[in-house]
């Protein structure tokens, strides 16, 4: 049957209509589209999806579930490995990990994975939820350090362990980058973040915000004055890096990440919020990850014409796919083999154009790609009032800076072994606050490898 039945297409805003608000671009499947999607699954004796998912779910066992009609079933499936599961529907790469591995995409187009986990996810919210098992109370305290991803992950299964967690959040929110680094028509917040963070609470976990350790208080504070045994540095990676060129300090310059944060976190988006956000009529959108395009579409949504500026060609793009057809679907502009050599800007200070030089493909890289080599007397401008920076991020240097022993490599992540373990015992790491900006799924597979490793540190003192 499953060779017999094409990939069952997801149901989506018209691309004209979504340009203009921040509703959810994706609306999912229906329960019959689900079960339909979910019988094209082979039930592999060995199931490489399961080899590629970060956080190893049982992905058969829960599809099997979704197939009987069993919805409760597969969530509580899915609960034993993932704390996260409507946000991992919604923004994991599984096309380059548990999709990317099935079977039937050889020849044809692999099971839906990600979109019945996020069918599966949504039922469960909107029907009760499922129970967790969780192990009698140790008395044993851990702390972590941000509520991202990583940080959730590994709170949550502490929590199972029977730990009694705490996490230590900067912002006033919780949720590390799902609050203020993706946009609501990625990821509706009130309807899908804050539950998921509400099923981690109900784990028993506590959340502290407006807390910034390395100021409010130490690592060491945590260790010898306030009786944790144990704590999880999963602080993420909010730096964000410019290019270093001339003119970035004009008015009308931003990060992606505060631009993002004012939209997303501050709810700058909405007419009813007082954040201030600026808008430009015409704006640039430096780089070609998935940050870059939430920018730009962001910045669309805003009112702006936008344009991508990306220094490869569109094989090169770091973003997902599924980001880059949407970005085009609504009218976003692609400049590729383009790299900006200077801000200009007026006799006020603000921005004006963006000058760039012309760009072609020379020899592969360390990363695998082809190095981008200019192309001399190509330059040129693109007439611009505002130019947004998504270059990526590096974790803040606070924590470090104040934590005594704790080793960090030159460009300022955490180091850590595969288990997450530090150079200071007791001090465990993981996420983009080691390994630099990377997926929300890698985030939480290490928080789960970190919980693993600090229940057996704790269980051997």
């Amino acid at each position: 049957m499953a060779e017999k039945i094409g990939r069952v297409p997801v149901r989506e805003q018209d691309p004209k209509a979504r340009a203009h608000n921040f509703e959810e671009v994706c609306y999912g499947y229906d329960e019959e589209e689900a079960l339909l999607e979910a019988s094209r699954c082979l039930n592999c004796r060995n199931p490489r999806c399961v080899q590629h998912c970060p956080v190893g779910i049982h992905i058969p066992e829960f599809i099997a579930q979704v197939k009987a009609g069993a919805f409760a079933e597969a969530a509580a499936v899915i609960a034993r490995d993932s704390s996260l599961p409507a946000v991992c529907g919604r923004v994991c790469p599984q096309e380059t990990q548990c999709e990317g591995s099935c079977i039937l995409g050889v020849k044809g187009e692999p099971v839906a994975i990600g979109k019945l986990e996020r069918f599966v996810a949504d039922w469960s919210r909107e029907n009760g939820g499922v129970p967790v098992e969780k192990a009698p109370a140790n008395g044993i305290k851990v702390a972590v350090v941000g509520s991202g991803p990583s940080g959730l992950a590994c709170a949550s299964d502490l929590a199972k362990l029977g730990y009694d967690v705490t996490i230590f959040e900067v912002l006033h929110k919780a949720g590390g980058v799902l609050q203020y680094g993706i946009p609501e028509f990625r990821l509706p917040k009130l309807r899908v973040v804050e539950p998921e963070i509400d099923s981690v609470r109900a784990l028993g976990v506590k959340i502290e915000t407006n807390v910034v350790v390395g100021r409010t208080v130490t690592i060491d504070d945590l260790l010898d004055k306030e009786g944790f045994k144990a704590v999880f540095v999963g602080s993420g990676a909010g730096l964000p890096r410019f290019m270093g060129i001339p003119g970035e300090s004009l008015n009308g310059v931003f990060s992606a990440n505060e631009f993002l944060t004012r939209s997303n976190l501050m709810r700058a988006f909405d007419p009813s919020s007082d954040t201030p956000i600026f808008v430009g009529k015409r704006v640039a959108v430096v780089g070609g990850g998935n940050v870059a395009m939430d920018a730009a579409r962001t910045a669309l949504r805003l009112g702006s014409e936008v344009t991508i500026v990306y220094r490869r060609t569109e094989k090169e793009l770091p973003a997902r796919a599924e980001e880059v057809h949407h970005a085009r679907e609504e009218g976003i502009e692609f400049r590729m083999l383009t790299n900006p050599v200077e801000v200009l800007g007026d006799e006020k200070g603000w921005v004006r154009a963006l000058r760039c030089i012309q760009m072609e493909l020379g020899e592969p890289d360390a990363s695998g790609r082809r190095s981008p080599v200019p192309v001399a007397g190509s330059e040129f401008e693109i007439p611009v009032d505002e130019v947004i920076m998504a270059l990526g991020t590096s974790p803040n240097p606070l924590i470090a800076g104040t934590t005594k022993g704790l080793e960090t490599e030159r460009h300022g992540c955490i180091v850590a072994d595969e288990d997450g373990a530090t150079s200071r015992p007791g001090v465990f790491a993981g996420g983009d606050a080691v390994t630099g900006a990377a997926t929300v799924i890698l985030a939480m597979g290490a928080g789960r490898k970190a919980a693993a490793a600090i229940h057996e540190y704790l269980s051997t003192k």
